[in-house]
């Protein structure tokens, strides 16, 4: 028996779901993987450049010192020590170096997993910078800790250093989206209005929710919901719908509960035809490859 989308929404053990129903950012990062696999440290002398892999996601905190990060299309900023660097697509054009006699960094290298929400994680800005007063708290407690089990050699360090490079990163957005800087789909969490339609698309993804229905749920007119909503999130709403349900749907696929056509028409799809298309276009591939990759034994969670 297929299992409903509504739910494979992610939620603390024991927790009643409306107590936590209006979570947005836990529903909206349950969709988005990541692996980390190296975690490495640096002592930089001016001018002296950080060199870090092209393509690559990565963490860098400053533990001493300062960093200068330069770009063409941007002002120069000064990374002091405490602060946290969050690069969701790698350096790209900018260049990171010391800014003083001497920095420290301590640098964590990811990538997100293939079928994660590529369009949110491509909405997100070239760099996230996180200062030590807005997250002092929770970096100089992750740390240690991550310094720890990098340093040792105690059986399952691997995966331990790579949950922790995936806290650092969630907790990295929610101090964006808290301190109000939050653009792109981000954003959309922190306007009280476009949330609640929002918390209408996650809750019940299976209606078919029209413009109106959504408008009236921020109590906005239509053209204004629309775009306030697209300025926010980076997509239409019925485009941010439909990349939703197909989110869903991956999770249905990889748990093998049902057909491939079962579960089309489970998310909304009149054919089996009409949802491999829709699925092709925002995964890269057709849900068929989904299904045979869950019966892998190199399958990842």
């Amino acid at each position: 028996m297929i299992e409903s989308p509504e739910n494979l929404t992610i939620l603390p053990d024991g927790a009643p779901r409306a107590g936590v129903s209006s979570d947005l950012l836990s529903h909206v990062l349950a969709q988005i993987r990541l692996t980390g696999d190296e975690v490495f440290s640096r002592a930089l002398e001016e001018p002296e450049s950080l060199e870090l892999d092209e393509g690559q996601a990565h963490i860098v905190v400053v533990t001493a010192g300062a960093l200068r990060m330069e770009s063409e299309d941007q002002a120069p900023a000064i990374i002091e020590a405490g602060d946290l660097l969050l690069l969701p697509r790698g350096p790209g054009a900018s260049r990171l170096a010391a800014a003083h006699p001497q920095a420290a960094i301590v640098a964590c290298r990811f990538w997100f997993d293939p079928d994660s929400l590529r369009g949110m994680i491509f909405a997100l800005p070239q760099c996230i910078h996180i200062r030590r007063a807005e997250g002092a708290g929770w970096v100089d407690g992750m740390l240690p800790f991550l310094m720890v089990e990098t340093s040792g050699a105690e059986p399952g360090a691997a995966l331990m250093i790579s949950r922790i490079i995936d806290l650092m990163v969630i907790r990295t957005l929610r101090s964006w989206v808290h301190e109000g800087h939050a653009t792109g789909w981000l954003g959309g969490l922190s306007d009280t209005r476009i949330a609640r339609s929002l918390k209408a698309i996650h809750e019940r993804p299976l209606q078919r929710w029209s413009i109106t229905e959504l408008a009236d749920k921020a109590g906005m007119s239509r053209s204004s919901f629309c775009e306030r909503f697209t300025a926010l999130v980076g997509r239409s709403p019925l485009r941010y719908q439909n990349e939703w349900r197909l989110g869903l749907a991956r999770d249905l696929l990889a748990r093998r509960d049902a057909r491939v056509g079962e579960i089309g028409l489970r998310i909304g799809y009149e054919s089996e035809a009409a949802f491999s298309r829709a699925y092709k276009q925002l995964f890269g591939h057709p849900p068929r490859v989904e299904y045979a990759l869950a019966d892998g034994p190199a399958r990842q969670p």
